[in-house]
């Protein structure tokens, strides 16, 4: 049987450009979770919330936060990720960073910046996604405004031998199988357009034939923006398997491998995808 993926998901109220306190809580909350999580999901910019201060508030790779995400994927065993304020050579990146619990990791910096709120006048694009890979599962890493640009997120078939381990999904002997099985967003999405949230997340999760899991904060940011949560998690044919409200909330749920195989196999419309290539 193809392995299922335990996930949790945290939806805090984050406190404002307060580092420690940020930390301090949600290490709270991880060491909470109770039984066995294999993958816990931060919010965008998960020690900060969403600020346009990274010369005040970014941090080098060697720094305390991605020090703790290491500490904490340690102690726990577990996979840990989400986003934060990072400077490298003279520039600010919104860095999703992957962190496996033997300290090493993987990142995507965030490629869609959100105009709307400047967050390109102080923040550099990254040009590169990253697919990440935790026990037969590929898993791609995305940030917040990136949802709004389906392109940035669609399934590219991949041919067999491009695999570091055997591919699962149902495709012939040496057909082109699919790129990954989940879609992770980490996210600052105000309420305001919450509506466009939840139904994007469903669309990906639809036109990718993946699972799908936003995961949003909740409350005001320093800027009065409410959030309202509305993590979610997603079924590949756009069913809801979980949907946040607007409180905290840590919330673990189980992703089955066959459930998704099965409806590839009975639905291949991703064989009928048309061709492309993304510029830099």
């Amino acid at each position: 049987m193809p392995p299922s993926l335990t996930i949790t998901t945290i939806q805090p109220d984050l406190i404002w450009e307060d580092k420690a306190a940020n930390l301090r809580r949600l290490e709270t909350q991880i060491l909470s979770i109770p039984g066995s999580t294999e993958l816990v999901v931060l919010p965008e910019m998960f020690s900060t919330g969403f600020s346009m201060k990274p010369e005040v508030l970014a941090e080098p790779m060697s720094g305390a936060t991605v020090n703790w995400m290491r500490e904490i994927a340690a102690r726990r065993k577990i996979i840990l990720t989400g986003s934060l304020i990072i400077e490298e050579e003279g520039r600010y990146f919104n860095r999703l960073i992957w962190m496996l619990p033997n300290g090493q990791y993987g990142y995507y910096d965030k490629r869609h910046r959100f105009a709307y709120a400047g967050e390109n006048g102080h923040y550099t694009a990254g040009c590169k996604r990253l697919v990440a890979s935790v026990k037969g599962w590929r898993v791609l890493l995305l940030v917040c405004y990136d949802l709004r640009f389906p392109v940035w997120s669609r399934q590219t078939p991949q041919e067999p031998e491009d695999y570091l381990e055997p591919a699962t999904d149902p495709a012939a002997p040496g057909e082109a199988a699919l790129e990954y099985d989940l879609i992770i967003y980490v996210a600052n999405w105000p309420e305001s357009r919450s509506l466009a949230w939840k139904t994007l997340l469903q669309a990906r999760a639809i036109e990718n034939q993946s699972f799908v899991v936003g995961v949003n904060r909740v409350g005001d940011d320093g800027n009065s923006i409410y959030h309202s949560g509305d993590s979610m998690v997603v079924g590949p044919l756009g069913e809801l398997l979980y949907h946040g409200v607007a409180k905290e909330e840590v919330h673990t749920v189980t992703l089955e491998k066959d459930a998704l195989e099965e409806v590839r196999k009975r639905f291949p419309f991703w064989r009928d995808a048309d061709n492309f290539s993304i510029e830099p």
